[in-house]
């Protein structure tokens, strides 16, 4: 079987295994529906104020979209790879051609479908339920992608060096939800203290916010720095940071080839 054929065949294998699980399909398109409607539609923004929705509504729709492209990867690929590992599952796909970066290759795809499906639920609810004027661009697809690669990436890691699954999934909340409120999501850069600042330039999930947002609402973003466009520049930063961290969760994986 040629390396396509094994990663389809994973993939397919991936896809049929998380329609299989009822819950987890629940709870991944209904727990970025309720921030939505919490964040929203009930607390609302509010730009002549003060505090933390002080934006126009649009500049949150990365913060949205960061909830399943963070989320999601890190506590599916986490649990995954744990799984893999508690249930000697590596040692089964040992016996097979696929190596670990098909197999890695092949979660992702499945995760990017799911996320894909879950990015168009939250920015029709978005635009529904606040009144959020986006600009619609091709680019959101890629940097969808790219989050999606890189975050997974991260859950592999996380998965192949926690002790279970359960550890897999608290080492992915308590990583996940500092980088979801501190990488310019929901609080902008002006509302942290100075000296954080290199911090938030630290996670790649502020270069995922800053390009879409970018994109999406560029009245918002900072001028062209050196002639370069933000959402360019911004993607560059991720796909450098994905490549490495995708790289570094396929080595992590237990050995399969």
């Amino acid at each position: 079987m040629s390396r396509l054929g094994r990663v389809r065949a994973e993939t397919s294998a991936g896809w049929r295994s998380f329609v299989r699980r009822r819950t987890a399909v629940f709870f991944t398109f209904f727990f970025p529906v309720i921030l939505i409607v919490i964040f929203g539609a009930l607390v609302r923004t509010d730009p002549a104020g003060g505090g933390l929705f002080a934006e126009e509504p649009a500049y949150y729709v990365p913060g949205y979209l960061a909830v399943v492209v963070l989320f999601t990867p890190l506590s599916r690929m986490g649990s995954e790879v744990a799984r893999h590992r508690e249930g000697n599952r590596f040692e089964k796909l040992a016996t097979t051609p696929l190596t670990r970066g098909e197999w890695l290759l092949a979660q992702t795809a499945v995760n990017a479908v799911i996320i894909g499906l879950a990015s168009l639920l939250i920015l029709g609810l978005v635009i529904a339920l606040t009144g959020a004027e986006i600009v619609f661009t091709p680019i959101l697809i890629v940097y969808v992608l790219i989050g999606v690669i890189c975050f997974c990436g991260m859950g592999a890691i996380l998965g192949s060096y926690t002790d279970s699954q359960d550890g897999a999934i608290a080492a992915s909340n308590a990583i996940g939800l500092p980088l979801l409120f501190l990488s310019e999501t929901f609080i902008a850069l002006e509302q942290l203290p100075g000296w954080f600042e290199p911090f938030v330039n630290l996670s790649p999930l502020t270069y995922f916010a800053r390009g879409v947002r970018a994109a999406t609402y560029p009245e918002a973003s900072a001028a062209d720095v050196a002639g370069v466009d933000p959402v360019l520049a911004n993607l560059g930063i991720l796909v450098v940071v994905a490549g490495i961290l995708f790289a570094i969760g396929a080595r992590s994986i237990p050995r399969t080839d």
